[in-house]
């Protein structure tokens, strides 16, 4: 029984023995894995390998300062066509977008009652050339008659009186035929000058008055740009800016430059109109057409970097630049304020300098604060390697 619990006290011992050692183990790995994270951590550059990447050296280049706009094509010898009178519209003669010269019909009102006024004064009229004929004779024989001295003068008088008075009667029937006439004309609308028939809004059997837009007539070929610019930037415009015009479809534009700047201010909008010539010869530009038209106000020097280098994130544009810190180059990732793009770079107005390491390839893979090494970009600029 002695040996027995001699055995048992020693087994005891040996399962105490053996668990205090695995807690000296555990412990003992515990402070070693510590130690290697917290060396990691104090050193990052042991952590992970340098990512290979290739950079461009931002150079200082005169950047153009230009604002981009929308702009609405307008002929620059264009009319508007209103009717001069009021009636209903009988017939259409021609269509929209077709070519018309100078004084082919376009439009006709109803006629008739102005037909049936004109016909009235010419009735007047005839009556009162009747009249004048029986005034001219009545003249004739009181002149006569006075010469023989059967009449006196006064009755002379009175017959002198009678042809003046049916003479100037018919002078003004004449001339209210002649009014008349002439308002009979506007019932037929014709063009004013040659050009290209623009939308026609009324339709045969409307009704219009002299406010009532029927159509418009421009004439082919040159066109100005009308661009609305916020009266907040209008203290900068002056004629000669120079202005690129571009449509959706277009690559290269049209240069033109500022040739009119209104004095006032559009109390609606809040903008000045500034126009530009443009002359259109292919004929690649239409009226009414909104095409972009982009000013420029000026140069200034600045940096600038690739649109691929670029990275937006919820709103804010980045980008990285490797940076010598020492103990290792590593990317910093760069907030930057941008102008608009220019061709294929992007003009820098805050966040990164003249000389700036800026990293053009692998950006998707860099974070903040992770080692590089820099490689020749093939790029005209011109690049350097660390």
């Amino acid at each position: 029984m002695i040996r027995t619990s001699s055995i048992r006290h020693a087994k005891r011992s040996q399962g105490a023995g053996c668990r205090a050692s695995a807690s000296l183990l555990t412990l003992a790995a515990g402070v070693f894995l510590t130690g290697c994270q917290k060396s990691a951590a104090e050193n990052p550059a042991t952590a992970a390998p340098a990512i290979p990447v290739q950079v461009q050296i931002a150079v200082s280049v005169k950047i153009p300062e230009t604002t981009e706009y929308l702009s609405l094509l307008k002929s620059r010898h264009s009319a508007v066509i209103n009717p001069q009178v009021e009636g209903q519209i009988t017939r259409i003669f021609v269509k929209s977008g077709e070519r018309v010269a100078a004084g082919t019909p376009l439009l006709q009102i109803d006629p008739l009652r102005q037909e049936a006024v004109v016909n009235s004064q010419e009735a007047s009229r005839a009556a009162q050339e009747a009249n004048l004929r029986y005034a001219k004779i009545s003249l004739e024989r009181a002149k006569k008659l006075f010469d023989t001295g059967v009449i006196s003068k006064q009755e002379l008088d009175n017959a002198q009186t009678g042809y003046d008075a049916a003479l100037a009667q018919l002078k003004a029937s004449e001339e209210q035929v002649r009014q008349q006439t002439v308002q009979l004309h506007y019932y037929s609308v014709t063009s004013p000058m040659d050009g290209i028939v623009g939308d026609i809004p009324v339709r045969a059997g409307d009704r219009v008055t002299v406010s009532t837009l029927l159509t418009t007539v421009d004439e082919p070929g040159a066109l100005e740009a009308y661009i609305y610019v916020p009266a907040e930037r209008a203290k900068n415009l002056k004629l000669g800016l120079p202005v690129r015009l571009m449509d959706d479809a277009s690559q290269t534009g049209i240069e033109t430059r500022v040739s009119f700047v209104s004095p006032q201010v559009d109390t609606a909008t809040q903008t000045v109109l500034a126009k530009a010539m443009v002359e259109n010869r292919q004929a690649k530009l239409r009226i009414a057409q909104q095409v972009r038209a982009q000013i420029t106000w000026g140069t200034r020097e600045g940096p600038v970097i690739p649109v691929l280098a670029v990275q937006r994130i919820n709103g804010q544009f980045f980008a990285f630049v490797s940076v010598n810190e020492g103990k290792g180059t590593v990317a910093r990732q760069t907030p930057l304020k941008l102008g608009d793009a220019i061709d294929n770079d992007f003009p820098v107005l805050e966040g990164v300098k003249p000389g700036d390491h800026v990293i053009v390839s692998g950006t998707q893979f860099l974070q903040d604060g992770m080692p590089v090494t820099e490689q020749v970009a093939g790029n005209s600029k011109g690049t350097t390697a660390r």
